[in-house]
Formats: structure tokens, sequence, C-alpha cells
């Protein structure tokens, strides 16, 4: 088969994906013999260099690159990141510049400063603290630094791999070493015992490939991630860090009450969108309210309000949940809390939901006796209207028709002049019941009859379906009473 340039890279750049640099590598290597120079076969291949911990030939393909285009944003951004790996954040921090230059579009480039920025820092602390004036002398530093670095890269090239392992192997305290590889000092450590085993040294892969050169090879990577995990982010650095951190925390105490005041109000939103989880709810609300009960009212002016608020969301959750009890404790808490602040909304608020628990556990009594001391409260001839119905249900199950029959007339009002033909329907129904428990089948009957003008008016089909069922009902006992009384 003809392999083209293009079938060369795709195969490159899939194989890299994938994480087989070795192969990838390979591919880039025969595309360039075909299209020699092509600016971005020579970044993909830099890339590659680079996964494989090989900046020198990682920084030379980066180069080339620019040699062919100065302009080439993706070369001067892979010569940055190069020269960041390899521990040159100064350099690295002037490509990234005329990368950002070129192409203030691309946020990568940003990135590339701040952390090249925050590694400097690092090594040498806050370059604000250093005064330089002579311009003439800087240059000629400059210039003399540039030739020293040369030399000792070239004076490294040419040490014996063992010396220089082994030199760098002594270089670190085993605690320091520890700090800066993290999971990988396991590794280095095991590596550095296979070193002892002389027999198995000297032995080969089926590939040919000493053992010896293999393990050297891996504390040697080892070692080159130590000193750049090092020149990045000291020990010092890493101190200084917790410090920070710890005074932020203290004063995350001392917000502003501006701060405050949006970060409780984005808890809230998060709170609501919850509802679907009334566990993930929960837990959020309670969390906030230990955060809310822990500021001043200085830093919180409504503290109160939001904590009686924050109650009742546990509460409603835990309703959801089944937890009756716990529900039942939160929104009496709700209760105390609105009335020892006389917030009259949300003692509205607290009476409704105690009332919701009591009836949902069977405690009708109370549950009237709280939603009757919620009457004067209600504000909008709705709210009357579901109110008074929930107080009839409740004397309805407790057999005690009349009472029902009365708060269902009266939720039948209050509907009436809300114009609701929802809660019309609710309360015809609950007249229609409690008239056929008080044996007022006539009455009944007609009560069903308009409430299913309502259940189509809706429209509800089940609705309907549960009237005429009941109407049928009626008519039957209805019927039943008149054969027993024909006089009547």
């Amino acid at each position: 088969p003809v392999v083209s340039f293009g079938s060369l890279m795709t195969e490159g750049t899939t194989l890299s994906r994938r994480g087989q640099h070795d192969k990838a590598l390979g591919c880039f290597n025969d595309a360039l013999k075909l299209r020699a120079g092509d600016k971005h076969c020579l970044i993909t291949r830099s890339k590659c260099f680079l996964k494989l911990g090989d900046t020198e030939n990682s920084l030379k393909d980066a180069e080339a690159s620019l040699q062919i285009d100065k302009t080439f944003y993706e070369g001067l951004y892979q010569k940055a990141e190069t020269l960041y790996t390899m521990g040159d954040f100064e350099f690295a921090l002037v490509f990234y510049h005329r990368g950002r230059r070129l192409r203030p579009d691309l946020h990568k480039f940003q990135l590339g400063i701040n952390k090249a920025e925050e590694a400097i820092v690092n090594c040498i602390g806050n370059p604000s603290s250093v005064k330089l004036e002579s311009k003439e002398e800087l240059c000629f530093v400059s210039r003399q630094a540039e030739l020293r670095s040369k030399k000792d890269n070239q004076k490294q090239q040419n040490k014996p791999k063992d010396q220089k392992d082994k030199k760098q192997m002594k270089k670190k305290s085993p605690k320091t070493e520890q700090q800066l590889l993290g999971e990988l000092y396991a590794d280095k450590a095991f590596l550095e015992k296979l070193l002892k085993d002389e027999d198995l040294m000297q032995s080969c892969t089926r590939q040919g490939i000493k053992v010896m050169d293999l393990v050297l090879d891996g504390i040697s990577y080892l070692n080159r991630r130590r000193d750049f995990w090092q020149q990045q982010k000291p020990i010092y650095a890493r101190v200084y860090e917790r410090k920070v951190l710890r005074q932020e925390r203290k004063q995350d105490k001392k917000q502003k009450p501006s701060d405050i005041s949006r970060s409780i109000e984005k808890n809230m939103e998060d709170i609501d969108l919850c509802r679907g989880s009334a566990e993930e709810s929960c837990r959020k609300a309670e969390r906030l309210l230990k955060k809310i009960q822990a500021w001043s009212e200085k830093e919180v002016p409504n503290k109160n309000e939001l904590i009686g608020n924050l109650h009742s969301c546990i509460g409603n959750a835990q309703l959801a949940m089944g937890q009756m009890e716990a529900a039942l404790r939160s929104h009496k808490m709700d209760l105390d809390c609105a009335r020892q602040n006389s917030l009259t909304d949300a003692v509205s608020r607290a009476l409704d939901n105690i009332g919701h628990v009591y009836a949902r556990i069977g405690k009708f009594q109370q549950a009237i006796n709280t939603w009757e001391e919620k009457i004067p409260l209600a504000k909008s001839s709705l709210e009357k209207a579901w109110l008074f119905h929930e107080i009839g249900r409740c004397y309805l199950e407790l057999e005690k028709a009349e009472k029902a029959q009365d708060y269902g007339q009266k939720s039948l009002q209050a509907a009436d002049e809300e114009g609701d033909v929802e809660w019309q329907l609710h309360a015809t129904v609950l007249v229609a019941q409690a008239q056929v428990k008080l044996k007022d089948y006539r009455s009944a009957i007609l009560n069903f009859e308009r409430a299913l003008e309502k259940a189509k008016l809706v429209p509800s089909e089940a609705a309907q379906n549960g009237i005429i069922a009941a109407l049928d009902n009626v008519s039957k006992s209805f019927i039943a009473e008149l054969e027993k009384n024909p006089h009547e």
C-alpha cells in the first residue's frame, strides 16, 4: 500500500493519543522523510519526545519549527512548554509572553505565564524585593549565565551515566525525596533495591538490553522529576502555601457581609435545585445551617430568618424521605425561631408544615389544632380555600361529618371568591362526602353532580371517573333508603 504523509501523521497522532509514544515517534520520523521540515509534523514529534521525557530533542524540534516560521504560535507554545519541563522557567516565561502577543485569544498562553511566574516566585521569592540598576552589567551577566549554562549542559552530557545517577541519588535526603516524589518514592526505592542484586544487573532482556541500563534509566527519570518538582515548588514554598491556606480559612469566617450574602444566595439556589433528591437537599441545607449559625448577626443581618428557612427546608426533605419524627422536630424549630423573632410569614409556613406532618402520621386532631391556629394568618382566599379543605378532610377522617361539611362549605365559599375551579371541585367533593356520612343522600347527589361539572372544566378524567363511581354508590344507598322508608 502507498504510504502518504497524511496517513503517517494520522496514524502517529492516534498512537500518541493511546499513549504509544515510541510507535508514534516512528510514524512522525517517516512522515518527515516524505516532507522534510514540515512545521506541524515537527511540533507533533516534539510533543511526542516530551511525553517520552526526551526534552533535548523536544526543544530541537520546537526550535526547528520556529526557524521555518518565526510567527508559528504552536512552535512558541511547544518551546515554552519544553523549557518549563526542563526547569528553565524564566526562558519559558519569555516564550509564553511572545505567544500571547501573537495570539491573545488563546487562553493556554496566559495559563503558561501564570504557572511560570508562580514557579519563579517559588524558587527565588518575589521579584519586587530585588533591585537592579546597571543595564550594561545586566546584559553582561545575562550573556555569561547563558554561556555557563551551555557549558554545564555539555559537561553533564559528557559525564558517564552511572556516575551522574549515583551523584543524583546522594543529592537529597530520603525525607525530602519522599515529599517531592510522593507515590513515586516507593518505585524509586524498589529500583534502588534492584541495583544491589548483582546477578540480575548483569542479565539481559530478550531484546539484548542490559537490566542495569533499564533500572538506571528509571532512576534517572525519577531523579529528573524530583529535581523538576523541587525547582517548580520547593519544600519551603509548600510550607508557605499551607500557612496561606490556613490564613484564608480563618479569613473565611470574617468575610464581608456582601460576600457572605452572595455565598448564601448561591447555596440556597443549590438546595432548591436538589429538590428532586431529598437526601442531597437535606445534606446541603444542614451544611449551610452550620455555616450560618457560626456567623454573627452583623455579617448576616437576616440570620434568624435564614435559620428558620433552612429548618423548613430540612423538614420538607425529611418528610419526603419518610422521616416523620425528624421532620416534625425541624418544623417545630422553624416555628420557635419565627415566634421568637416575630416573623409572621414564617409562623404561617411552619404551622402549615407541622399540620401536614400530623396529617401524614394520622394525628388528625393535632393537625386540625395546628391549621386552625393558622387561619388568621391566611392572606388570600385561595390560601383559605385549601386550608379549610384540609381541616374538613381531617374532621371527615375523625368521623365528625357535620364539622367536615361546615369546613367544606367554607372552602367552597373561599374558592368561589377566588374563582378557582380546581378548589371549587375539591370543596364540593368534600361537602358531598360529608353529606353521605350524614345520610343526606339527596344533597350528596346534587353536590356530586356539581363536582362532575367542575371536573369536566378542569379537565380531569380521573376525577370524573371517581365522581361517577361515587354517584353510583350514593344513588344505590338513596334507593335503598327510600325502599326502607317509602312514605318519606
